[in-house]
């Protein structure tokens, strides 16, 4: 019976695929320990590949020892911040590991923020110098004095392209917004004059696992942005992790780097898993489907972690007709369900298999996916527990007694890959962590087989584009509006995004507006892809008895009213 099973009797191990271990013997390693074993063993073999361009491992190592040495002649030391403010190019990885080879604390930001987005982070984290992109570098400097920012490094799209491109780039990089003049200001200096000034040997610094190597900011439960403490022993441990679940890839795969590294998810399966197992890494900076399509076209990946909009993106363009997926093996997708249509077509197009999974900010991220091979995957799951991850589903009521196996109640997950805490958030973390135990907000379910699916979002979170939208940070612009009385952000589905964000305002007495006057409010304090698509306007909202506005009961009266108009 359903009822006798018991999370702790793990019966998703039955479900692993052979050679992926229940128990992980881990090497104690950092990452950038790893990348210098994988510059040892594969010293010539490709490890990046931006437009062509390409550098091999041992490059990249000595790219990160001389990056590493400009860090420490700057006053960056061990527990010192910096911030990275980068599209997936070959600087942004470079910077990454540099940071972590001396003890920084990466600080990883979206280049799509806006400056009160990034103000908030940078100061949140006590970033001390920031490396970024011409295209953003006139904004930084601005921004800067309201920061502890002292130093600014800016690197250009055509720092690193192959000839003719590298020729070309300079007559046609302004026209086509891809580069920018910086203006003169005191401590701003161009990457590529920094790495040939430095000597490559960077200082020697002791990291640990228990070392914080990395902020990562989330919105959590109550849509506050938030600093993740992630730990070397995390980021290895994890990697480690996903490594094994794919033993069916050897060092000769190629991977993809769509999914952005400034993001967890990315930075986990598609920046340090290729570092790990010694795979070329082609980088791809936007992934709108043309660019994807052309990557796979002319580079041949193996391997693919991608969101579902990119799935649907890359089917929908007319350039598939012309393109060979075949070289695609494997894909990983997560942040949202991928439609089981979707899959059918990718998988035909392709002959790759697509294993969807599930994770969080808050655990580096992967907690679950579903067997690649030899194993079942079930369409509608987010698969079963990586090794080394404990499950629970527990009530509602209380947040600890387990729920029978098939009810619904908020998914706990514990393993290695789970954060130290959040920074300068005692009370945050306390209520997310208990007894080692990850609190995830999500609603979910386990079948008899061990395998969850995640029935709703505890956190109202949209996710537009494979990226979290959390409805609070929407709102807060909205209520600094000196018409809006009251504001509240659902997610709506949206026919490229997956979902997008609709606000219901109530206007003050006397006052008027229309949807097109309050999203152009937005554009300068909102990232694109969390401007809200609709905003209906209301009298009133429905509220609880303590005032606090039906979020849930918004959200049901939109799905009724869209099943109903079809």
């Amino acid at each position: 019976m359903a009822k006798q099973i018991k999370y702790e009797d793990k019966p998703w191990i039955t479900s692993y695929e052979k050679g992926v271990p229940e128990k992980i013997e881990y090497q104690e390693i950092c990452l950038p320990e790893i990348l210098e074993r994988s510059a040892g063993r594969f010293p010539e073999k490709m490890a990046l590949l931006f437009q062509g361009y390409k550098i091999s491992f041992r490059e990249l190592n000595d790219m990160v020892n001389r990056f590493a040495a400009s860090l420490h002649n700057f006053g960056i030391y061990k527990g010192d911040s910096v911030a990275i403010l980068l599209p997936n190019v070959i600087p942004c990885v470079v910077a990454y590991y540099a940071i972590l080879k001396i003890g920084g604390i990466a600080v990883m930001n979206n280049p799509l923020y806006s400056d009160r987005e990034l103000k908030h982070q940078f100061n949140d984290s006590g970033s001390k110098l920031l490396v970024t992109i011409d295209l953003l570098a006139n904004r930084m400097i601005d921004l800067r004095p309201k920061t502890k920012i002292k130093q600014i490094i800016y690197t250009s799209i055509g720092d690193y392209l192959p000839f003719p491109k590298n020729l070309l780039f300079p007559l046609v990089a302004k026209k086509k917004n891809l580069a920018a003049d910086v203006k003169p200001a005191e401590n701003v200096y161009r990457w590529k004059d920094l790495p040939v000034k430095s000597h490559p040997r960077s200082p020697e610094v002791e990291l640990t696992f228990d070392d914080i190597a990395m902020y990562q900011y989330t919105g959590g439960t109550t849509g506050v942005s938030k600093a993740v403490m992630i730990t070397h022993g995390n980021l290895s441990m994890q990697v480690q992790q996903v490594a094994a679940w794919f033993p069916t890839f050897d060092s000769n795969e190629v991977m993809l780097g769509a999914l952005p590294f400034f993001h967890v998810f990315g930075l986990t399966t598609a920046m340090n898993l290729a570092i790990f197992q010694g795979w070329g890494d082609i980088l791809v900076p936007k992934p709108q489907p043309d660019a994807l399509l052309e990557a796979i076209r002319k580079f041949k990946p193996s391997f693919a972690p991608l969101v579902p909009t990119m799935y649907i993106g890359i089917l929908n363009n007319p350039a598939i007709d012309k393109t060979d997926l075949t070289s695609i093996k494997g894909c990983f997708s997560g942040s949202s369900p991928l439609p089981l249509e979707i899959i059918r077509n990718f998988e035909n197009k392709t002959g790759a298999v697509i294993v969807e999974g599930f994770g969080l900010t808050e655990s580096s991220p992967v907690t679950h996916v579903n067997p690649f091979s030899g194993g079942k995957r079930k369409a509608g799951s987010i698969g079963i527990p990586i090794p080394d991850t404990d499950c629970r589903i527990v009530s509602f009521n209380d947040g600890n007694t387990d729920v029978p196996v098939g009810e619904s109640g908020e998914l706990l997950v514990r393993g290695p890959q789970v954060m130290k805490g959040y920074r300068n958030n005692p009370e945050e973390t306390a209520s997310t962590l208990t007894d080692g135990w990850l609190h995830t907000g999500d609603i979910a379910k386990m079948d008899e087989d061990g395998y969850f699916y995640i029935v709703d979002r505890k956190k109202d979170v949209i996710i537009s584009g494979g990226y979290n939208v959390y409805s609070r940070d929407i709102e807060e612009v909205f209520y600094e509006n000196p018409k809006i009385q009251e504001a509240c952000a659902i997610g709506i589905p949206h026919p490229t995004r997956g979902e997008a964000a609709k606000i219901f305002a109530v206007l003050k007495k006397g006052e008027t507006a229309t949807q097109e006057e309050l999203i152009e409010y937005c554009t300068d304090k909102l990232a694109r892809y969390k401007l809200p698509t609709e905003i209906e306007f209301r009298d009133d909202l429905p509220k609880t008895n303590m005032g606090k506005i039906l979020k849930k009961e918004l959200r049901a009266e939109e799905m009724a009213k869209r099943k109903k108009t079809g």
